[in-house]
């Protein structure tokens, strides 16, 4: 049998936005690489990295977009996140500040993705470094990030560390299924809309 015929292909555009210093590269590199480095150097500009994996019959490749926190970078503009598929927001458990930014980075990514359905649009929340000095330095509750999730409409929730590879692979398989089903259901109601279905079939997204 032609596994072409039977697995469906799908590129996922993720976009990972949080402070600097919140181990948004970390994270990336353990979960593509596995690799962690304990030297920090901060993200200049944009970067992406891909990883594929096998989500149901989907193969999917995950194409992982970095921004540096500094707000001077908040000017990549509309270009950086145009496309995105999922949005996944990073703060550090230890650093209240990280936290209590959340809301301007969900916003700042609504406003230049400009998704077609912003209420329905995929967002994750990693809480990272949760290893640090064995859990006693944290100052954000997990019943705090729970409740800030609830608040925007049930995002998922991860608790993460880089650097011991806690929950990384868990978490972005979360977002693979998470973009996919939104992705699929649109797809869906655009073929119900519309008489070329051609494009979509191109891309992947076929209903079948």
């Amino acid at each position: 049998m032609d596994l072409s015929t039977t697995k469906r292909r799908a590129l996922l555009k993720v976009i990972v936005l949080g402070d600097s210093g919140v181990g948004k590269t970390s994270l990336m590199n353990q979960y593509v690489y596995k690799k962690f480095s304990q030297q920090y150097k901060a993200t200049i500009g944009a970067d992406f990295v891909t990883k594929e994996l096998q989500v149901d019959d989907n193969l999917v490749t995950l194409q992982i977009w970095d921004t540096a926190g500094q707000e001077r970078f908040q000017s990549l503009g509309a270009a950086f996140y145009r496309g995105a598929d999922c949005c996944v927001l990073v703060y550090d458990v230890n650093v209240l500040k990280s936290f209590e930014t959340l809301n301007n980075w969900h916003e700042e990514f609504l406003k230049q993705a400009d998704p077609v359905h912003p209420d329905e649009f995929p967002f994750i929340l990693l809480g990272n470094k949760i290893d640090l000095d064995g859990g006693n330095s944290r100052v954000v509750s997990e019943k705090k990030a729970a409740d800030w999730c609830a608040s925007k409409g049930n995002i998922p929730y991860f608790e993460t560390s880089a650097k011991e590879n806690y929950n990384v692979d868990e978490a972005f398989l979360c977002v693979a299924r998470t973009a996919l089903a939104t992705e699929h259901e649109h797809d869906i109601y655009f073929q119900g809309i519309s008489e070329t279905v051609s494009e979509v079939e191109q891309r992947g997204g076929c209903a079948c």
